[in-house]
């Protein structure tokens, strides 16, 4: 059983001026737990569960360092509407710097703002084999619960950097390019082996000063009628086009 000081401490991981000031975050479900506890650079503060996940993950269950709770706390402590077996209490990644964009394909993220969307990119990112984002600093946290939640486990696989996206871009001896709603055709674009590719802010796009830095700007052309697409579905659509 869960004492109310360790409950309310675990519930405070929710908000991200606690998550910072302790260096950790939580992951929740069964998927994205398993999936965490199995990579190297991860490391595990705690794991609280209930006694049927603890059953069927013996061999995790001798590694870490794992507490058998109730339906009941688990449902205290979850951000979920729907917890679900297991959580995991693990120390924020090292905060590293940004490699050398020469030689590989990089995410550049300005204002992107919604954490569905931040954690998503995050997955397309690693599922191409991209290992770097760039981030403005006004960007959704990783360590949201719901971004965690989004990447289903990418996030221990991709580096994500938050600093000031112009100055950033300006420093670049790069080819910058630009998702917008008037560019070139990307089924236009040969295939890409290095380059930035900037996506904008869901409602606004991307910021005037930042389009000054670009070299070449890209649409996904449009056949029916609807406005824009959401930045995450939009990033899909591009690294499937770029990165053939």
């Amino acid at each position: 059983m869960l004492s109310k000081t360790r409950l309310k401490y675990i519930q405070t991981l929710g908000q991200k001026k606690f998550r910072d000031s302790e260096g950790l975050f939580i992951a929740e479900g069964p998927k994205i737990v398993e999936e965490l506890l199995r990579e190297e650079n991860v490391k595990v503060k705690e794991v609280l569960a209930l006694e049927e996940w603890i059953e069927t993950h013996g061999s995790l269950a001798k590694k870490f360092n794992i507490t058998s709770i109730s339906s009941l706390e688990l449902e205290r402590i979850s951000s979920l509407s729907s917890p679900n077996q297991v959580l995991a209490v693990l120390e924020q990644f090292p905060v590293k710097p940004v490699l050398a964009t020469k030689g590989r394909f990089t995410l550049a993220l300005d204002d992107i703002q919604d954490p569905g969307n931040m954690g998503t990119i995050i997955r397309l990112a690693d599922w191409y084999g991209i290992d770097q984002l760039v981030c403005s600093t006004r960007s959704a946290d990783i360590y949201n619960p719901k971004v965690v939640q989004s990447t289903m486990g990418s996030i221990a696989r991709v580096n994500c950097y938050y600093t000031d996206l112009e100055t950033w871009l300006g420093e670049q001896e790069m080819n910058i390019y630009a998702a917008v709603l008037n560019g070139r055709s990307i089924q236009d674009m040969p295939p890409l082996k290095e380059g930035i590719m900037i996506i904008g802010n869901e409602s606004r796009g991307i910021s005037e000063s930042i389009l000054k830095l670009v070299n070449e700007k890209l649409t996904i052309p449009k056949i029916g009628k609807a406005e824009s697409l959401n930045a995450a579905v939009a990033t899909g659509i591009i690294l499937s086009h770029l990165l053939k």
